[in-house]
């Protein structure tokens, strides 16, 4: 047990040495602390399964606004968190107390008694039991990483699948073609289970549907069985039920679009109404999905500054990233850029080297694996990207602001930069 009134983030800390790697994808260790546990993956209310590159989070965000709207009562899992790892676990809609999360570490710490398991396993156990604990009409999870072997791949049957657009990131766990990424997500699939799939390249789609084929699990695919679109400032989404004309997104971006095409597939499948739907558009929260950044020090000190914030990581996010600078009124901008030595660099920048007057290159303090800000400014020259090095964001933002005092700013790169600069500015 551990000492009378440890906090969370002491047990959390203790809990990252249980495993020597950070990621290890396999589910035998899950298999065995949820045994332990009593398995509570089999007490959950229905689920609703969500992998893909990019889009989960987002997507997630807005199916959880249309149930609540619709006066559901819903758990969510997603991660990584930005500010504390409360966020990670929703239950019934509300960010886990920290009395209750302390209990739920302390009680899987236990029930592992030492043995090998990774920072993800032990935590998404926790998530289990609690979402076992606490009624609720949904379940939303969102896998971590891949799908196959992810820690949250262990629910025999949930209600639905939802597949977000496949593309390149973590090839040293995923592999190295879209054919073997695709093939790791569409590993959540489960015998007869319907599964929303978002757009796709060709040969991604291949994969889910020979997999789908498999197991006999229909598919309601993007561009085949719904359809979705900006069309005179509005988002039209059409499917077998019929048409919604609905508000654009709240959440920025072009590629949000898309991500709101399967919210509603996924909605539509799971009997809800239009309010629901519309609620799902209009009210969904996700931050640092190109978040405008208006209180804080930070924004003090940009003062007349655009300044937003975005932590996609990889080339189809530095695609999107694109999109909704070009999708925004002309305006001279400039990127402060940090991000991980595990990352596509270049392939990330590559997309927005033409929407940008200049990149700013920073380290993420305080994490091991961040790259140096001399290679992401290298990475930026090679892509065609004028290029300088700052001691921190707050160097960067001093820098910008003196030279283009009336610009726009975005600070991206990475979900650890991102959510560190969301902590230290409230």
């Amino acid at each position: 047990m551990s000492p009378p009134g440890e906090t969370s983030d002491a047990i959390l800390t203790r809990l990252m040495s249980l495993h020597p790697k950070v990621i290890d994808l396999s589910l035998d260790r899950m298999w065995r602390i949820l045994d332990a546990l009593g398995n509570p993956q089999d007490s959950l209310p229905p689920v609703v399964h969500i992998a893909g590159t990019n889009g989960k989070g987002s997507t997630l965000a807005m199916i959880r606004a249309g149930l609540e709207a619709g006066g559901e009562r819903v758990h969510a899992y997603t991660s990584p968190h930005l500010a504390r790892f409360h966020e990670r676990i929703r239950l019934a809609g509300e960010l886990i107390a920290e009395h209750e999360l302390a209990a739920l570490l302390d009680a899987c710490r236990e029930a592992n008694h030492g043995e090998p398991i990774t920072f993800f396993e032990i935590t998404t156990a926790a998530a289990f039991l609690a979402f076992s604990r606490c009624p609720a009409d949904r379940v939303l999870l969102e896998v971590g990483l891949g799908g196959r072997l992810d820690a949250t791949n262990v629910i025999a049957a949930p209600e639905l699948c939802i597949i977000t657009p496949v593309s390149a990131d973590h090839q040293q766990f995923l592999g190295n073609t879209l054919t073997q990424i695709a093939g790791e997500k569409a590993g959540i699939l489960k015998r007869g289970v319907p599964c929303v799939v978002g757009p796709q390249e060709d040969e991604a789609l291949e994969v889910i549907e020979s997999r789908a084929a498999s197991l006999g699990a229909p598919l309601i695919v993007s561009g085949q069985h719904w359809h979705a679109a900006s069309e005179a400032g509005r988002l039209v989404y059409q499917d077998e039920n019929g048409l919604l004309d609905l508000p654009l997104p709240n959440l920025p971006g072009p590629h949000q679009i898309q991500n709101a095409g399967a919210a509603l597939a996924a909605l539509r499948h799971l009997g809800g109404g239009w309010a629901g739907c519309e609620a799902a558009v209009t009210r969904a929260e996700w931050p640092a999905r190109m978040q405008r950044l208006r209180h804080g020090p930070l924004a003090r000190m940009a003062a007349g500054i655009e300044l937003w914030l975005d932590g996609g990581h990889n080339p189809a996010a530095g695609q999107a990233l694109g999109a909704s600078l070009d999708a925004m009124p002309r305006r001279e901008t400039h990127l402060i850029c940090g991000m991980l030595n595990t990352k596509d660099v270049a392939g990330f920048l590559r997309p927005l080297a033409g929407r940008a007057e200049s990149l700013t290159a920073v380290s993420i303090p305080g994490e091991t694996n961040t790259l140096p800000a001399a290679a992401t400014a290298s990475a930026a020259q090679g892509v065609g990207l004028p290029a300088r090095v700052a001691e921190d964001v707050e160097d960067a933002l001093r820098h910008i602001a003196a030279r283009a005092p009336e610009s726009r700013v975005l600070i991206c790169g990475s979900l650890y930069l991102a959510g560190r600069l969301l902590r230290e500015n409230g």
